[in-house]
Order: C-alpha cells, then sequence, then structure tokens
C-alpha cells in the first residue's frame, strides 16, 4: 500500500481513496464495514453489520476504474416483531472516476461515472457503499415464517394474514371484467 492511501474505516472516518497517490495500473484494497461505519450516517436502518469490501483498481492517466465488490450480513429490525434479522448483502459496484468539470454521464458501459474536481481530490467511497448496500436490501424485511419474536406475535395475533377471498358482489370492479368479456 502507498502511504496517502486510507482505506480503512475509523469513527468518523470513511472508505477513502487518495487517487493521486496510486500509480497507473492495477491496485488492490481490502476494507470492512461493520455496525459502526452505518452508524455514521444518520436514519441508518441498518443497526449491524459484517461486510468485506473487496475494491480493484485499474488508474490511467485520465481516468480510474473501480471495481468493488461487497459480501457478507447487514442487521435490520423486523418489519413484523422489530427482532434483530439478519440479510445477507452481495452486491458489485462498479465505477468510473474522471477529472476535471464535466457533466457526469448516468452511467457508462454499465459503470456509475463519478467526477472529481482535481486530480489531488481523494475519492470517499463511504457514501457510495453506503448507498449501494442500503438499496440491495429487500423493501419488505421480515423473518421467514415462524421465526418472529413470540412474544411480538401473540399481540398481533398471527403472524400474517391471508386476505380473506371477495366475492364478485364486494368487488367494486367486477363488473369491469364483463367488458372485457364481450371482445
Amino acid at each position: 500500500m502507498h502511504p496517502q492511501i486510507c482505506f480503512q474505516v475509523k469513527m468518523n472516518e470513511s472508505f477513502v481513496i487518495g487517487l493521486d497517490g496510486l500509480k497507473a495500473g492495477s491496485s488492490h484494497f481490502e476494507g470492512h464495514a461493520d455496525g459502526k461505519f452505518f452508524g455514521e450516517y444518520e436514519n441508518s436502518e441498518i443497526l449491524d453489520a459484517d461486510l468485506k469490501v473487496g475494491t480493484d483498481i485499474e488508474k490511467s492517466a485520465s481516468s480510474a476504474q473501480i471495481d468493488c465488490h461487497v459480501e457478507g450480513t447487514v442487521t435490520v429490525a423486523c418489519d413484523r416483531c422489530l427482532a434483530d434479522l439478519s440479510l445477507p448483502v452481495c452486491q458489485d459496484i462498479r465505477l468510473t472516476v474522471r477529472y476535471g468539470q464535466e457533466e457526469a454521464a448516468a452511467e457508462e458501459d454499465g459503470r456509475e461515472v463519478v467526477v472529481l474536481a482535481t486530480r489531488d481530490e481523494v475519492l470517499d467511497l463511504g457514501q457510495i457503499l453506503y448507498d449501494y448496500v442500503c438499496t440491495s436490501l429487500p423493501l419488505i424485511r421480515v423473518h421467514p415464517e415462524g421465526e418472529c419474536d413470540p412474544e411480538v406475535v401473540k399481540y398481533l395475533g398471527t403472524t400474517a394474514r391471508e386476505p380473506a377471498p371477495e366475492t364478485e358482489s364486494e368487488n367494486p370492479f367486477a363488473s369491469l371484467k364483463t367488458l372485457l368479456e364481450k371482445k
């Protein structure tokens, strides 16, 4: 590792890469994101984490290609019983970093484009890592059937509610079905 590169998580610091300190060519870094990392972000739904982050950087004179592979687990609250729920995470992050004042393209060759103003500016992967992990999580986060906290479930009445089948007379859209059948 080069002395100008910081790729570790400390309280109040993030995954930071000093691209100016890297020589042209390939570099590889390993990192770890835990609950302290996610705790730095306000309103984080992630209570704890154990994520390994492998980062490969291919640097050239005008840009850098960054490929991150994030794998491990995060702990969130179950939407049903509020007990801790461990969810697997396996996410790939592909970035192209360019220098200058140009407008960033949304995506290029399946890569998100990040534009840094100057060559000596550092790239903070912390926010990018946080965003990708959060968006990889399912919208509904519940334990598998029967694994919710039994003390909470007894107050809910049932573990899951199936909607009662509607009869045609109760369904306001039943008359519309006849329009389709007439065609």
